[in-house]
């Protein structure tokens, strides 16, 4: 159902959908909708086994429906389609060494989330490093897969948190994420729309410029 609801999402809106997942960090949450309760290795694999089953769903060059039988899943000639407008890239939320090894054989991007970094901006590199190693292992290129960043998408007039501030301290803040630790988008979390303004008429063209000029 999830792959279908994608795929019909991505035709509405021409082709602009991403998919992210996680492999279940709500634990409580997911058992209170009826989900089962599964380990981080657990939820890691069956994440792993979701995203096969994801792809072949989408995919409808190939003909008769979709099997797949793993440990958590299993597919039984399930129709494929419908098709969606471009390949959806599946983005997934990661930090431990297994998924992020999971990233980097099987993901299109990688999307943590700020506030879930222990060490902040600095947690990146050691994280990048191990996606890399991970799609190199798995015969793919480090640089075909994304990174992204969940942000928090807050303004205010304290300097002290650059990505938290007013709006002068912003630009650099993205522009150094994205030379030094290869972001190549950024999410950020806030449905304000002044904030959603400002951030997409005065800072991102302020922080393109600034990367522009390092590249």
């Amino acid at each position: 159902m999830l792959a279908r609801s994608a795929a019909s999402l991505d035709l509405l809106s021409g082709g602009r959908l991403a998919m992210g997942l996680g492999a279940g960090g709500f634990t409580d949450a997911i058992v209170a909708m009826g989900g089962p309760r599964r380990t981080p290795g657990e939820s890691r694999r069956a994440l792993d086994e979701a995203m096969t089953i994801m792809r072949e769903i989408w995919d409808t060059d190939t003909r008769g429906g979709v099997h797949f039988h793993g440990d958590f899943y299993t597919v039984d000639g399930a129709k494929r389609g419908p098709r969606p407008a471009h390949d959806i890239p599946i983005w997934v939320g990661a930090y431990k060494p297994r998924m992020l090894e999971l990233v980097g054989r099987r993901c299109d991007g990688w999307l943590p989330s700020l506030s879930y970094l222990e060490n902040g901006v600095d947690d990146l590199a050691g994280m990048n490093a191990a996606i890399d190693d991970a799609a190199t292992a798995a015969g793919r290129d480090p640089g075909d897969i994304d990174r992204f960043l969940n942000l928090g998408g807050h303004l205010s007039s304290d300097d002290s948190d650059p990505l938290s501030g007013p709006m002068t301290t912003w630009p650099q803040a993205l522009c150094d994420l994205a030379v030094e630790h290869r972001v190549t988008g950024f999410i950020v979390a806030t449905d304000d729309l002044d904030t959603i303004r400002a951030l997409g008429t005065e800072v991102a063209p302020a922080a393109r410029e600034l990367i522009a000029a390092r590249q």
